[in-house]
């Protein structure tokens, strides 16, 4: 078993991995509060065929991303929780850039906090650099992936996920980051019946083991934000031991 070090982060991790021709590299802005474990994770990654760019202070990640212009950007902060919870709201006002944070707290409510302020996948310590390294792929196949149409109609409900904006019965709902994404597979699967595990692998690009309540929170707020009565559904629907779909209203 790899060993890992008290920063959360295999210390193997140099070790598994082959180089690979700079031409291919991804770019990544890793935003860590630690010289250390910032210096390890950012070798082992650049042997991954990733190429890095750091900064110490979270507070300098947004006007760092106007700059580098990566095509990833991982947080890995020791403070409080909601030190990253500002990191990816700052990063979200001035770039659509993907976000992965990493972190040692592990609760759904940090999950889903940080994930509604913006970032696109959340990794709980320990973690090692090879899964670190496919993650980042996995969000850079996610934001390049093509979905067909831009437009999703159901009901009186609209969905652009282009522009990030959906309307219900002519005006307009705010949602969050994760909501949206979350709207978007049901309405792009309108009619059919998603497991948890389903959403969980196409939302957040993999299972949060024992996490199912992730979801569950999530429906709830769209639920809130969408429905007449949250407590009766009429659009997202439950489908007893099977999962949720997105129908148009139904007449109750």
């Amino acid at each position: 078993m790899a060993e890992t070090s008290t920063s959360g982060w295999g210390t193997d991790a140099m070790a598994t991995f082959g180089g690979r021709s700079p031409k291919s590299r991804i770019s990544v802005l890793v935003v860590a509060d630690r010289p250390v474990p910032r210096q390890s994770v950012c070798d082992a990654l650049w042997h991954e065929g990733v190429e890095v760019a750091t900064t110490v202070a979270g507070e300098d990640a947004a006007s760092r991303v106007g700059v580098v212009g990566p095509d990833v950007v991982v947080v890995d902060l020791t403070g409080h929780p909601s030190a990253m919870l500002e990191v990816c709201r700052r990063i979200r006002r001035v770039s659509r850039v993907p976000i992965i944070v990493t972190s040692t707290v592990s609760e759904t409510r940090a999950v889903v906090d940080t994930l509604d302020a913006g970032a696109d996948d959340y990794l709980v310590k320990p973690v090692s650099v090879v899964e670190l390294t496919a993650r980042i792929r996995a969000v850079l196949r996610r934001a390049g992936a093509g979905r067909a149409p831009a437009v999703l109609r159901v009901g009186g409900l609209e969905i652009r996920m282009d522009e990030g904006v959906v309307v219900l019965e002519g005006r307009p709902v705010a949602l969050t980051r994760t909501e949206l994404r979350l709207l978007g597979e049901l309405g792009a699967n309108a009619g059919r019946v998603l497991s948890r595990q389903q959403l969980l692998e196409r939302v957040w690009g993999h299972a949060y083991l024992g996490e199912s309540r992730l979801i569950d929170t999530q429906v709830r707020r769209l639920r809130a934000k969408i429905e007449a009565d949250p407590s009766q559904p009429r659009r997202i629907v439950t489908v007893r031991g099977l999962g949720y779909k997105l129908v148009a209203e139904n007449p109750g």
